[in-house]
């Protein structure tokens, strides 16, 4: 039973890390149409983040965590829109990096990936729910 509590802590740490991924893509989400105030000024810059393996000592494996959170150093999007504070001198405001369908994909794949690790966890406990019921 010690392996299936190992299982479910380990699925855990997915889930963290997976609901710390879809916190950036709500983030980028939520800005994607936010633009600079002035002319110069940059518009909000899409965040990504990396995941990185660490061998976890108590478990005796390794776990999943956050590695690094950056910023999207793509170009930003241009816009035509010459009465905007914030246009240059030919009318065009930048606009953020943001692709919202991009970020729609890569929320579908952590909602996946964290359904997957719960569904780790709900095993693990119905596997030890069935291993006690055997044992009385």
């Amino acid at each position: 039973m010690d392996e299936l509590k190992q299982s479910s802590k380990i699925a855990t740490y997915g889930l963290k890390a997976q609901a710390e991924r879809l916190r950036t893509i709500s983030q980028n989400l939520a800005n994607a149409d936010s633009v600079a105030e002035r002319a110069g000024e940059d518009p909000y810059r899409r965040r990504i983040m990396t995941f990185r393996d660490e061998m976890d000592r108590e478990l005796g494996a390794k776990v999943v965590r956050v590695g690094r959170r950056m910023e999207d150093m793509s170009a930003f999007n241009r816009e035509y829109n010459p009465s905007h504070p914030a246009a240059d001198n030919q009318g065009y405001v930048l606009t953020p990096n943001v692709n919202p369908l991009v970020e729609m994909m890569d929320m579908r794949e952590a909602q996946r990936s964290y359904e997957a690790n719960l569904n780790v966890i709900k095993t693990a406990r119905e596997m030890t729910k069935n291993t006690l019921e055997l044992l009385q």
